[in-house]
């Protein structure tokens, strides 16, 4: 993105009053960096639950510039009185992964569907005049029918947490429509970077893959590896949330976020390797559960996020997983 078209997004943060949930997350606390920086005046929610990305160690730096609640955005009371001041409400809180979603789908939808309900109506009923936004995921497209995907591409998702992702875009969208609230909701590809947990594979595949190679160990890809993905460095997806956050043309809106260049799996796995010099590839069977949600290639079309916002990518995939291997280097022992 052009720097002085980011700038320009930033300045129209400056003292604003902003909600993170999720806020200890990869992608909340970078925000919170972020914002910070902007001086404008943060306040995080988050339930902390295991066994998702929460680290408090993600605000350090800022934790005295930053209000933390360890609150769940299923609890009512707790919800109505953290949004009721806000300008911005960043979304973030949810359920991450797509295959415990199938082992427990009534917990997916409390969280990915019931808690965003619950933000939404609070935000209805104590402060309208906030702007919401939500981070949907490229799983709502389902089986791909056409790369690049633009936002016209079918939703046909094949998990509960994807599907969970799809009515709540559609609620947000519905919150729009009749009540006038201004939000805009994003459909992530794979997002990638520091302040990543790394303890497991479920939400990020590349952070969780650096750890196995910083570790030696053997990376296992299943089949070929010649499916092609979308990574995006977490410091170019918040970006896109500023752009969107401080300019009146994404009300109402979706947008596809992605790097919109495809990598082949293999390609990601052998990059790793070749940046942090260490680790090894296995090729394995495709196991059951993984190939009944494959969705086939994904490359994102960001050309309206573009057209609309001025918003694009800056980080290559080699220079944010250089990026990433620096910050883990340096800070392991807080995610290992």
């Amino acid at each position: 993105m052009n720097i002085n078209t980011m700038n320009v997004c930033k300045r129209h943060l400056l003292g604003k009053r902003v909600l993170i949930t999720g806020g200890l997350g990869m992608i909340g606390s970078t925000l919170a960096h972020e914002l910070v920086r902007c001086k404008a005046h943060v306040t995080i929610a988050d339930a902390h639950i295991e066994p998702y990305g929460a680290n408090l160690f993600n605000i350090k730096g800022i934790k005295d510039d930053v209000d933390v609640n360890i609150t769940d955005i299923r609890d009512k009371e707790a919800m109505k009185i953290l949004v009721r001041d806000k300008d911005l409400i960043f979304n973030f809180a949810g359920q991450v992964s797509h295959n415990d979603s199938i082992a427990k789908p009534f917990l997916d939808a409390d969280m990915n569907y019931i808690g965003h309900l619950n933000v939404l109506e609070c935000v209805r009923k104590y402060n309208a005049q906030a702007k919401i936004l939500f981070s949907g995921s490229r799983l709502q497209f389902g089986k791909i029918k056409n790369v690049p995907v633009d936002e016209k591409h079918p939703l046909n998702p094949e998990t509960p947490y994807a599907f969970n992702k799809t009515v709540a875009e559609a609620m947000y969208k519905y919150y729009f429509r009749q009540y006038g609230i201004r939000c805009v909701v994003f459909r992530i590809a794979n997002p990638y970077g520091t302040r990543c947990q790394m303890k497991h594979s479920k939400y990020s595949v590349v952070n969780f893959f650096m750890r196995q190679a910083m570790e030696d160990k053997e990376i296992t890809i299943y089949g070929d590896g010649e499916q092609i993905r979308d990574y995006i460095y977490v410091g170019d997806l918040v970006d896109a949330f500023l752009c969107a956050a401080s300019s009146e043309k994404s009300d109402g809106e979706v947008f596809n976020v992605g790097s919109g260049v495809g990598t082949k799996f293999v390609d990601m796995v052998e990059l790793t390797i070749d940046v942090i010099k260490k680790g090894k590839i296995k090729h394995v069977s495709w196991p059951e559960n993984y190939i009944n949600v494959e969705t086939g290639d994904y490359v994102t079309d960001i050309t309206k996020i573009y057209t609309i916002l001025g918003w694009s990518p800056s980080v290559t995939l080699r220079e944010g997983i250089t990026r990433t291997y620096n910050y883990y280097r340096k800070y392991r022992r807080h995610y290992f």
